[in-house]
Formats: C-alpha cells, structure tokens, sequence
C-alpha cells in the first residue's frame, strides 16, 4: 500500500503538471486569438473582409461575446455602413452591456444622426436594464445639440441631475457645450461658473460661444482670464480672437493676432485664414484681406463668400462680380451669404438685370432666398428708377415683405419723387410700425415735393396729435 501510495504519488505530480501546461497553452492560445480578432476587427481594410470576420466570430461561436459583437458593430461603422448594417449586428446580438449602447448611440451621434441617437438612448432607457454612465450621456447631449433640439436638451440635463452626474467633469462639460451650441450663453455661463474645475476645451468653448452671440467684450474677459489662467492658446482660440476684432473693428488688436500667427504657425490653415481674412473685411481693410485670401493655399466658400460681401457692402461692385465669377469658373458652388454679397454690389452698382440672374442662380442652386437677398433685388431695382416695377416685385414675392423691403422700395421713392407708389409703400410700412416716426417725415416730405402740401401739413398735424415724433439725431464723439 505504502509503495504503491508512493507510486501513484510519483505519476500524479506530473500528470498535474501536464494538465495545468495544457490549459495554460490553451488559454495562451485562445488569448493570442481573441488578440488576433480584435486587431483583425480593427484594422479591416473594407467590408468584404469584415464580412469575413463576421462569419468566422459566429461559426465559431464567439459572437455572443458581447466585447466581440460590439467592436464589430463598431468596425462596419468605421467603414461607412452604419445603417442599416451596424444597427442590425446591434440589435441581433444576443447581450447588449453600456458598452455597446454606448458604442451605437456615440456613432450616430458622430455622424449626424442626432435624432436617431437620442431615440436609441430613449429606447435603452425604456426597455432595458442597463442604465447610462457619464460617457453615455455627453453622446446624447452632442446629439440634441447637433439636432438643435433644445427641450430634449433641457430633459437630458434634468436626468443628468437626478441620476447624480452633475458633478462628472465629463457631464458638465457636455452640457456646457451643448447650451453654447444652442445659443443658451446664459445658461452655459452658469454650469460653467458653477464647474469647480474648468480645463482650456471648456475655456475655448464659452469664449466661442460669446463671439458667435455677438458678446465680444463679455468673450473677451473670458479670454483674458483663460490667459490668467495659464491655458496654451491654439488654432480655435485665435479664430474666435480674430472674430471679436472684427465685431469691434479693432483693426490694431486684429493685426496684433495675426502677426502671431505668423510666428507660431508657418502655414495657415483654412478656419484661421478665413478668420484674418474676415477680420480685414470687417475693419475695412479689403486690400488686406484681397493679399491674404490669394496667398491662401486652399480656399472654400466662406473664404470667397467674405470677400465678396466685403466689397458689395463696400460699394466695390465691380470686383464683387468679378470674384462670384471666378468663383464658379473654380467650381465652388456658392451659399447664402455668397448670394447676399453679389447682391448687395448688385444694388450699390444699379445692375438690375444681374441681380434677377443672380436671384434665378440661387434657386436653381436650391437655396431658398431669405428676405435679406429680395431687399437687396427690391433696393437695385429702387435705385435704378424702377419703382413700379419694384412694387410689383413686392407684391409677386413668396413672402410677406418686411420693413428692409419696403423701406428699399421707399427710399427710392423719395430719390426719384414717386409720390404714387411712396404713398402706398409708406402706408404698408405705417401698418407695420404705427409708432415709427421715420416713415411720416418721409411720406409728408413726398406730399411737399409735389406740390401737396395740404395734405402735407394734415400728416404733420396729425402727428403730433398722436404725439409721434421724430427721435433727435446724437453723436457719440
């Protein structure tokens, strides 16, 4: 017994030792697989292969991996189909963690499909278990902002409260974000006064967020104390600098920015060049702004868009026609505010027939004219004497013309004496602003020009019955 205790004593050990050998080159081996796999799902070059991968994951029973599904999901995304391929490998995985939520919700949202992002965050919410984390959450909030949707936006931000985010950096930060992108400046100042720590993206964010609301000098205190703060200035600081000295026309600042751009970055790139150029258009400085857009490596249509618009509201409509025509012979296709520049010049220059090619371009172009670009067509037919014509341009519009548009036609009126068409203009404008001084004086002026002064001296009476009177000019020097 002893003996053969001690020989199967002997034999066991390294029976035990070969077992444990096995199992560990087999664990080994499944390691260096599952490794092989994921860089495979990383890494796949296009779809067939992916497809590949795909089947080998459920052949070999590894697609209820639910880290393996979920990087596939992943992986078809990377590649252009994320609908319907990656929403379908989601909702056919047989377990679904945060992590694949997160992954579905986190892609649409990154390409544009807020909506379905917000929806698929709902749904998770609704009909599962899992429960969001604070990476889950900024995907949402980057989803309402992208879709502008500004009540969901105020909901998720009530969760985020109730669920206790608030104090992730991550969460705040979101929703700070997301209420700049919203245009709400008042209520991301708040989270953002409120955040206990703030780093340079939170910084850049605000101080973005106030120049695109037209606060310049509230954005520029910010940027002051950003620097206070020690935060590295880059490419999106400086494009959002340069904004705020156009908005202020502080040309001296402006050139300050620009030559240290010049010493820290020895070629521009395409956002901070359309921003200096910007800067020059709006101090003025268009010869300036011309130098800079032809050194420009790479032009888009914002770099074209504010050089045109720069010389049509500068009265430099030759060169603002010039540029929209070499424009589209580089076939750049213009926008909206292309179009306002081109017809701004058209209407300082008198080109009525150019301004109605340029109007029929735009719908052709599928851009719906906005009231801004029919006033500019209504002011350069005014200016150009054709008032009746103009009239008739008002009344055959899609919309309803504002005081801009009428007030075109008006001034042409009392350029060229037009006591018919300003009678009838004027009172459209009385209806609109009954309280607006502006458009008596001009009509009574009207009434005197041609020879009616009766009743003339019957609008100036009647005005001051109704105490309406004309607000005295000022001088800020």
């Amino acid at each position: 017994m002893h003996l053969a205790s001690a020989s199967s004593s002997c034999y066991s050990r390294p029976a035990k030792n070969l077992l444990t050998i096995f199992v560990t080159a087999r664990a080994l081996s499944t390691t260096t697989q599952n490794h092989d796999l994921f860089s495979l799902l990383h890494h796949s070059p296009n779809v067939k292969h992916l497809r590949h991968l795909h089947a080998h994951l459920l052949r070999a029973s590894i697609y209820s991996n639910v880290v393996f599904s979920s990087k596939l999901v992943l992986a078809y995304s990377k590649l252009n189909h994320l609908f319907p391929t990656s929403l379908t490998v989601f909702w056919h995985m047989p377990h679904r963690n945060i992590f694949s939520w997160n992954i579905i919700i986190g892609e649409f949202s990154r390409s544009g499909f807020g909506l379905i992002s917000i929806g698929l965050f709902l749904r998770m919410w609704r009909e599962s278990s899992v429960r969001p984390d604070d990476f889950t959450l900024p995907l949402v909030l980057r989803a309402c902002s992208a879709s502008r949707e500004a009540k969901l936006g105020d909901l998720i931000h009530v969760l985020c409260l109730k669920l206790g985010f608030s104090v992730s950096l991550f969460v705040s930060s979101a929703l700070v974000i997301m209420y700049v992108d919203m245009g709400k400046i008042s209520n991301a100042r708040k989270l953002f006064d409120d955040m206990p720590v703030r780093d340079s993206v939170l910084y850049t964010a605000m101080f973005g967020g106030y120049v695109q609301q037209g606060e310049s000098i509230l954005g520029l205190d910010l940027f002051r104390e950003m620097i206070y703060c020690g935060f590295s200035l880059d490419s999106v600081v400086m494009v959002s600098l340069l904004m705020a000295c156009g908005q202020l026309g502080v040309l001296k600042h402006g050139k300050s920015v620009h030559g240290w751009c010049i010493r820290r970055y020895s070629c521009f790139g395409l956002n901070l060049g359309n921003a200096i150029t910007d800067m020059y258009v709006k101090c003025s400085k268009l010869d300036y702004a011309h130098k800079l857009f032809v050194s420009m490596p790479k032009r888009d249509v914002i770099s074209w868009s504010s050089l045109i618009l720069g010389n049509g509201l500068d009265g430099n409509f030759v060169m603002s026609v010039k540029l929209f025509d070499e424009m589209l012979k580089e076939g750049i296709e213009p926008n909206a505010v292309t179009f306002l520049g081109v017809l701004s010049a058209c209407a300082h220059g008198g080109l009525v027939e150019k301004s109605w090619m340029y109007l029929k371009l735009m719908q052709e172009c599928k851009i719906v004219p906005e009231l801004k670009h029919y006033a500019s067509v209504a002011d350069c037919m005014s200016r150009a004497g054709l008032l009746e014509e103009a009239e008739k341009f008002l009344e055959d519009m899609p919309v309803e013309p504002d005081e801009a548009v009428l007030g075109a036609v008006l001034s042409g009126c009392k350029v060229y004496g037009n006591v018919e068409v300003g009678e009838r203009v004027a009172k459209k404008l009385i209806q609109l602003e009954p309280g607006k001084a502006g458009y008596y004086v001009t009509l009574a002026g009207l009434y005197s020009a041609s020879g009616r002064f009766d009743e003339a001296e019957s609008l100036r009476q009647w005005m001051k019955e109704k105490q309406i009177s004309k607000v005295p000019g000022c001088s800020s020097i």
